[in-house]
């Protein structure tokens, strides 16, 4: 064996097992990057589960920015169902509906804009929960509208109406 061959051959070991170590690290941080505000999510529960509200509110508004700083809609809808839980956790509901509110509403209109079945109803999910009549047939009307064209997306929508009781107004979309 020559010396360039040996070269070659120690190089190439030292590129593999670079190669593996960062794309090890990318995985690792492309994981952690998917959603920036599990941490914050994580968090609100240990607080609440605490009863240490302040540090709940803290760790909500904390998820509530990180999910402001990206296009995604499921951020928006996890920031208004941790202000709906605080608020049913300190007997303060209705302080916290409108932070939810806000959340969710800002959640609507991303999916709607990324013509998301899913991220519609799980926001008209939201709505349903804070007893907003209004936004839910609102929400099952888009839904509906976006998934003309899609049975699988139709049938979400009929399971979903149904887990709701079907109890929700449904009109003309305008």
């Amino acid at each position: 064996m020559t010396l360039v061959w040996r070269l070659r051959v120690g190089l190439v070991a030292v590129l593999v097992v670079l190669g593996m170590t960062l794309a090890g690290h990318a995985a690792a941080v492309s994981t952690s990057a998917a959603d920036p505000w599990s941490p914050a999510i994580e968090q609100v529960d240990t607080a609440l589960a605490r009863k240490e509200y302040s540090a709940a509110l803290r760790a909500a508004n904390d998820a509530y920015t990180l999910a402001l700083g990206t296009t995604r809609w499921d951020g928006m809808v996890c920031a208004g169902d941790l202000y709906r839980r605080i608020g049913e956790a300190t007997g303060l509901r209705r302080s916290f509906e409108s932070k939810a509110r806000e959340a969710y509403q800002k959640a609507f209109f991303r999916a709607r804009q990324q013509a998301s079945v899913e991220g519609i109803l799980r926001v008209t999910e939201g709505y349903h929960a804070l007893g907003d009549t209004q936004m839910v047939g609102l929400g099952i009307r888009v839904a509906e509208r976006l998934a003309a064209r899609d049975p699988e997306a139709q049938a979400d929508i009929r399971t979903f109406r149904a887990r709701l009781g079907d109890a929700v107004p449904v009109g003309d979309l305008r």
